[in-house]
């Protein structure tokens, strides 16, 4: 090479350097000291000798002496001591000589020396780095990477450049080093983004042509490239293994260590491992440097900003507006003119022609940057032409002249302020012009494009008159135009040098014109490392030793993708097991450092690319799989075992894999697909075989094989698909699912939910589903049971959905699997047992809840019932929050149609009622509401009577245990913290019970709900002694529903049936209850009572009508006697309002259609009361309450009359049977047992046997206990006797109405006789009689007397006045035993009360005697005549006798 003469002069300059002064001496504080600098010195100098021209000799002087030289310097650098690695003189030696030097043979074209020097780089590097920041900067910038990079540099230089990279890329501290302080450094170049860079282009081997490899040599580079790449990974691993956690030496579970070989570890190569104990790291800790801290943050921030520097400097480079605009966006950049100036004038990757465009463009703002430019320079004491170089050195001028014009004006001006005073030129226009001319005189001499070239002569005559009108001096012209000669004017050296020559990418013709050109490049990089190298030699830059494990992250980020491609070519295109092993431990390094870093991205996206070269899930076709092929499954394998905690989304590449690995064994160890069952080796878990004739297989690209294989295709596919089926394959896939068991809590759950996805696309595959990764889960769900509730049940959330889905596949034999695993985990499960309160076997079981909901299929449905079953009879003692999963599987159970399911399902149930609870009852209170529901929905399946009624006797048999064990229930904390304590037993126990049953009554067909009621009271009245009264108040609004109209079902024939069965049952029943729980329930319920049996009789229904009336005798006779006077009240007010609302107004307002009056042509018919009408009252006197009117007669309206009025007359007669009844009632409520019909059978006896005096014991008054008489006061008596009347008056006012009666005949009210009220008339008036005679002969009401004589009066006489009215012979019959009545009790009065009778009804009397009335009547009256005759003394011979009675008769 030619040696450079500047270089010498240089060096000989540094010569002095080093000991000038006379204080230079005492820096070394011995003078062996100064001679090692001297020697040192010396050898540097030796090494950078020139040789001769042409090619080297190895024989020469020179060359040899150079290499010694170097060898020397080699073996000082490696010994070094103490003293030299830190003292200042010797460090500054190595700066200013050493690197130098190296600068210059580390581009030699002699191997030898090349090689020398990089083994002295490697030792500064390792030894001196502290020290040597920008000198390490040079040598990475300037000589290796531009090595690597430059497309003509030979073989052998590239081959020795990448083994010592190999070297420095297996120091961690180095590597980590120098990211940290050249990547993370603004004005350091990105040395370990370049590296990584040029080594993953190296590694895919995309250079070999060009360069004239021989394909060998290509391959050798390709594996030394991923080899330092691979080994910049472990270096990372490396660094950051404090982070690791290896799931196989923490066991979350058991005490299992793994062996020796399982600890996972990416075993790392010796000179690695062998590191710490290299001088280096010792060095570095000493440095003063490395103990400053380390703050990996602000490092990411400095690389942050230097990333968007460079951004913004490559968008100014292209359009300088918007790089400026992007770092001002950035705050990386100052808006004022003067920063942009300061920032184009400092920054070197600026494009000078855009600096020079910029800087020459005419806007204001344009122009205020390049004035703030130009004054940034400082052009003092220069001469003019140096000042116009130091100018145009930052930037290429622009083309344009006006540009040019601008910039040469501005810079006259600052030459001349900073120069004032001391130039030739009158002005700055002078300056101008000549800065113009030296432009144009440089371009003329220098350019290639100028034939005809400039004279000195022509240049000076161009410069005439140009200052001020007179000349510059001719000398000054003449040295300007040598001096533009000999050196044109050029933007800084390094600028141009440093534009790497990249773009020579032109194909080279031949090897000779090859080395020629690299040769020139060589000349060339060595020129531009050895101006910096001199340029930085005194340069302080202080080195930091990175510690943090974090930069591990940062350093990840940069240089993931070209390692990604690298790895991925690696294993796409090269079949040399050496490469691929490299690649797959490289990608292996790379999941392990993402993992650690939780950088989700870019671990997904390496181990998606290795589960693509697994070609498992890949399109291709399995018989192309090659030993890289396998040896990427087994590393796939690997990562799963070690990294598994922190794979996250990418479990579901890797299980996806090995479900088609699972796949492939079966075809490699020539299983035919119709043996294939759901797993390789079939556990413990018996799986039906799939069914035969399943011969397809089209995942995994075997497509090719379904027309069935030859048997030399098929031999050929087995052997390369075999290796799958290896034992160490088949043992790392399992201890993949065996080991799940020490991946941490959330790492489990991923696994759990990609497998479960994987076991879904199996089994839903078109051809065969399969069920390999069903049964894994299965497997990991007994491994993993074990963990702590937290993680199992997050577990358990997935597997249980997935067994949701699984469990209703169309395929039975699937389903029937999954439910089979369920019932043997959960049988392992229930096992641990567990505490109250706990919900855990409730979302265990839960998926049988799901199942048996949405599978249709009887099979499985009877499946899931057998497995519950099962639970049930095995492990009943530890089942706690299960039970309500078990119940709600059974109520679906309840409501089947299939007589086998429902059938097993209730033994079970039945079995758990009768045994289970009796046993377990306070495990099982949780789920006792449930059941009793599911108890219920048994009754409610109509298709098996049978079992409805078995049922409801097991819902009797557990009101039994709440009655036995209400502690327990009191006890019993849960959810409802909120529920008293005494409340519970309600809550929890009797509630459900009653409330289950009244369902059962609304929902069931009759004998069904009739027996649901009988139980439902049954309980009441045997349980309901211990019941609060606000249970009572909750158990009534349930009872009440009964009646609720709403709820009625719609026909009417069943509503009908509904109110004649149920409610009428109902009634009877709830006074029953009533009576029996008085005291409780009088005060809350009685009000409810009386409106429920109001509602009763207001219903169209006769029976329930009649019922109600019934049931309100019942009620007052059973507990009247407890009656205060506020219920007598409530009760005679309820009475009250019964008549008016039942009394048939309607029977007198009724017109018939189109007539609002009735015309008179019912006169002629009025004595038409015949016989036929009188036989309606004498049919059934011995029946109660069957009226003239009975709706007994089946009556049907003619076939004229309209359905309205139809309903409107059946309705009526309902209204009349209820009056008659309500007078019964009232009658038996005051007298009872007393009737009314024996007492007139009595009288009329005794009138026959004409001894009415005797027949007075017989009477009411002799026994005056009977009844309610004595519990009810004067006002309920007068207020009942105001209903009784009006009652009468009613009917009164009806028979009378002989037109109403016969228009309502017309219309086919009540059949063959016209309608009547006669025997509504007649009881409610012997009814009112009876009460006012009881007043009258009542000592307790003496001071009432008086009213109850006048009351009695008015009635009596009316009453006999209107008798004697009638026109009908039948209707006075109707009146005879009322007469009677009448008249005896009158005639039972003392003679004082009979007086004033007597007189009253005289007339009356008489009046009648021209009627032909009944013997026993005339027997009577002739009594009562005889009577009058003794009190008034007016028969003769009984004047002595009854003189006193008389003689007191006025008082009276």
């Amino acid at each position: 090479m030619v040696e450079d003469r500047s270089s010498v002069s240089s060096n000989d300059m540094l010569d002095g350097e080093g000991l000038q002064g006379p204080h230079s001496a005492a820096r070394f504080s011995h003078v062996l000291q100064k001679d090692a600098f001297l020697v040192f010195r010396s050898l540097c100098k030796l090494s950078m000798k020139p040789l001769a021209d042409g090619p080297p000799d190895p024989r020469s002087h020179e060359l040899r002496s150079k290499i010694v030289s170097l060898q020397l310097l080699l073996s000082v650098l490696q010994g070094a001591g103490p003293v030299f690695r830190t003292h200042e003189m010797f460090v500054n030696a190595i700066k200013q000589y050493l690197c130098v030097a190296l600068s210059k043979n580390g581009v030699s074209s002699v191997p030898e020396v090349f090689e020398l020097s990089l083994a002295i780089f490697l030792t500064l590097l390792s030894h001196f780095k502290v020290h040597l920041k920008m000198q390490i900067e040079v040598f990475f910038r300037e000589i290796f990477l531009t090595i690597l990079e430059t497309s003509t540099s030979s073989f052998e230089h590239k081959w020795m450049v990448i083994q010592t990279l190999t070297r420095i890329c297996a120091d961690a501290q180095c590597v980590v080093d120098i990211y940290v302080n050249y990547d993370c450094d603004l004005n350091a170049a990105n040395i370990f983004e370049r590296l990584v860079n040029d080594l993953s282009k190296i590694a895919m081997g995309r250079s070999g042509q060009e360069l004239g490899m021989t394909p060998l040599q290509e391959l050798s580079l390709r594996k030394k490239g991923l080899e330092c790449l691979v080994s910049i990974l472990k270096c990372m691993v490396e660094w950051s293994k404090d982070m690791y956690v290896n799931p196989n030496l923490q066991a979350n579970l058991g005490q299992e260590h793994p062996s020796d070989g399982e600890a996972g570890e990416l075993k790392l190569p010796e000179q690695l491992a062998g590191r710490r104990d290299s001088a280096s790291s010792l060095d570095s800790t000493l440095s003063a440097a490395a103990t400053q801290a380390d703050h990996p943050e602000q490092y990411e921030v400095i690389k942050q900003q230097k990333d968007i520097i460079e951004h913004g400097i490559e968008l100014f480079n292209k359009k300088p507006k918007r790089g400026i605009q992007y770092l001002q966006d950035q705050g990386m950049l100052g808006t004022t003119a003067e920063d942009i100036a300061q920032f184009l004038q400092q920054e070197d990757r600026l494009d000078t022609t855009q600096v020079g465009e910029f800087l020459g463009e005419n806007s204001k703002f344009n122009r205020e940057v390049m004035y703030g430019y130009v004054d940034q320079l400082d052009f003092c004491g220069r001469d003019f032409v140096s000042a116009l170089r130091a100018f145009l050195e930052g930037f290429r001028l622009p083309g344009e002249a006006q540009k040019i014009d601008r910039l040469m004006e501005k810079f006259a001006a600052r030459y001349l302020e900073c120069n004032q005073g001391q130039t030739l030129f009158a002005s700055a226009d002078t300056a101008y012009v000549l800065a113009y001319s030296i432009i144009m005189l440089t371009t003329d001499l220098h350019s290639p494009q100028v034939k005809n070239k400039m004279t000195k002569e022509q240049y000076i005559k161009m410069n005439r008159g140009i200052n001020d009108s007179k000349d510059l001096p001719e000398e000054y012209l003449s040295s300007i135009y040598d001096e533009i000669a000999g050196k044109k004017i050029a933007m800084k050296e390094s600028r141009e040098f440093s534009v790497t020559p990249k773009s020579s990418k032109q194909s080279v013709a031949s090897e000779k014109q090859r080395r020629l050109l690299y040769n020139m490049e060589m000349e060339q990089m060595a020129k531009t490392a050895k101006a910096l190298m001199e340029a930085v030699s005194h340069a302080q830059a202080p080195f930091f030793s990175a510690t943090h494990l974090e930069h591990v992250r940062p350093m990840f980020k940069l240089a993931w993708t070209p390692l990604l491609a690298a790895f991925s070519v690696g294993l796409q295109d090269c079949d040399d097991p050496e490469v691929a092993s490299l690649c797959l431990e490289g990608i292996r390094c790379a999941i392990r450092i993402a993992s650690i870093f939780s950088m989700q991205l870019e671990r997904d996206a390496y181990v998606q690319a290795l589960a693509r070269f697994t070609l498992l899930t890949a399109s291709s076709s399995i018989t192309e799989m090659k030993q890289k092929n396998i040896d990427t499954i087994k590393t796939l394998i690997t990562v799963a075992h070690t990294d598994g905690n922190y794979l996250g989304n990418s479990w579901h590449e890797i299980l996806r894999c090995i479900s088609q690995l699972e796949l492939a064994q079966l075809i490699g160890t020539g299983v035919k697909t119709r043996y294939i069952s759901g797993g390789v080796r079939d556990r413990d878990v018996g799986i039906r075989g799939l069914p035969p004739g399943s011969e397809e297989f089209m995942p995994l690209g075997l497509g090719t094989l379904v027309g069935g294989p030859d048997r030399r295709q098929m031999a050929h596919i087995q052997e390369s698909v075999g290796e799958t089926s290896s034992q160490s394959v088949v043992v790392a896939v399992d201890r993949i699912f065996t080991g799940s068991t020490r991946l941490d809590g959330n790492a489990i759950v991923d696994f759990v939910r990609w497998l479960c996805a994987v076991s879904m696309d199996e089994l839903a595959s078109a051809h065969q589903a399969r069920m390999f990764s069903l049964q894994k889960i299965v497997e990991i769900s007994y491994y993993n049971m074990n963990r702590i509730r937290l993680q199992w049940s997050r577990i358990w959330q997935v597997i249980g959905d997935h067994f949701n889905k699984v469990g209703c596949s169309p395929n039975e034999d699937v389903a029937i699997f999954a439910v089979d695993s369920l019932r043997q985990l959960s049988m392992k499960f229930l096992e641990k047992g567990e505490l109250a309160n706990f919900r855990f076997q409730k979302d265990f079981l839960r998926p049988f809840e799901h199942i048996m909901k949405k599978n249709r299929s009887p099979t499985i449905r009877d499946m899931v019932i057998r497995c519950v079953a099962q639970m049930v009879n095995s492990q009943a003692a530890n089942i706690r929050s299960g039970w309500k999963n078990i119940f709600s599987v059974f109520h679906q159970a309840a409501g089947d149609h299939d007589e086998t399911i429902v059938e097993l399902a209730f033994q079970t149930t039945g079995h758990i009622v009768m045994n289970t609870f009796q046993q377990h009852f306070g495990a099982a209170i949780d789920s006792f509401q449930d059941a009793v529901k599911c108890l219920s929905e048994f009754v409610c399946n109509a298709a098996f009577p049978d079992t409805s009624m078995e049922a409801i006797r097991l819902i009797r048999h557990c009101a039994r245990y709440v009655s036995d064990r209400p502690q327990a229930l009191r006890e019993y904390t849960s959810d409802d913290m909120n529920v008293a304590p005494g409340d519970r037993v309600w809550v929890r126990g009797w509630f459900p019970i009653l409330f289950e049953l009244s369902c059962i009554i609304n929902r069931c067909k009759l004998d069904v709900r009739t027996r649901g009621l009988t139980v439902m009271f049954e309980i009441m009245k045997s349980y309901g002694g211990s019941f609060e009264q606000h249970w009572w108040h909750d158990l009534f609004r349930i009872v009440f529903r009964i009646f609720d109209n709403m709820k009625l079902p719609e026909q009417q024939t069943e509503k009908t049936e509904w109110m004649t069965t149920t409610c009428n049952h109902a009634l009877y029943a709830i006074c029953d209850v009533f009576t029996q729980f008085y005291e409780p329930l009088s005060q809350i319920l009685l009000g409810d009572l009386f409106t429920q049996l109001q509602w009763c009789v207001r219903q169209d229904n006769e029976q329930l009508a009649r019922s109600g009336t019934n049931c309100l005798e019942n009620l007052v006779i059973l507990n009247g006697e407890k009656f205060s006077p506020d219920v007598w009240n409530i009760t005679c007010c309820c009475m009250l309002e019964i008549f008016q609302n039942t009394s048939p107004q309607a029977l007198l307002t009724w017109r018939p259609a189109g007539q609002d009056e009735d015309t008179a042509d019912g006169k002629h018919l009025d004595p038409d009361l015949d016989s036929q009408s009188q036989s309606s009252y004498d049919r059934a006197p011995s029946e109660r309450g069957h009226s003239q009117m009975s709706s007994d007669d089946t009556w049907r309206g003619r076939p004229g009359t309209r359905v309205s009025d139809q309903k409107l007359f059946a309705g009526l007669l309902i209204k009349c049977v209820v009056q008659l009844e309500l007078i019964q009632t009232v009658d038996n409520i005051v007298f009872f047992p007393a009737t009314s019909k024996k007492e007139d059978a009595d009288n009329m006896a005794a009138a026959q046997r004409d001894a009415l005096e005797e027949a007075e014991p017989s009477g009411g008054e002799a026994c005056p206990d009977q009844g309610m008489y004595g519990h009810m006061t004067s006002a309920h008596l007068f207020k009942l006797l105001d209903c009784l009347l009006e009652s009468h008056n009613f009917a009164k006012d009806f028979n009378s109405n002989n037109e109403q009666r016969t228009a309502l005949w017309r219309a086919g009210f009540k059949g063959k006789s016209k309608p009547n009220l006669l025997k509504q008339e007649t009881s409610s008036l012997a009814c009112s009689l009876r009460i006012l005679f009881r007043m009258y002969s009542d000592p307790g009401l003496q001071d009432s007397w008086p009213d109850i004589q006048t009351r009695l009066l008015l009635v009596c006489s009316e009453a006999l006045a209107y008798f004697i009215s009638l026109t009908s012979e039948s209707h006075r019959e109707a009146w005879n035993s009322l007469l009677m009545l009448l008249l005896t009790r009158t005639l039972r009065l003392p003679d004082l009360k009979f007086r004033p009778h007597a007189s009253v009804y005289y007339p009356h009397l008489c009046e009648m005697m021209q009627f032909d009335v009944i013997p026993e009547l005339r027997a009577v009256l002739r009594r009562f005549f005889l009577r009058i005759g003794s009190v008034f003394h007016i028969a003769a011979g009984d004047g002595p006798r009854d003189g006193p009675l008389l003689e007191r008769s006025p008082a009276s």
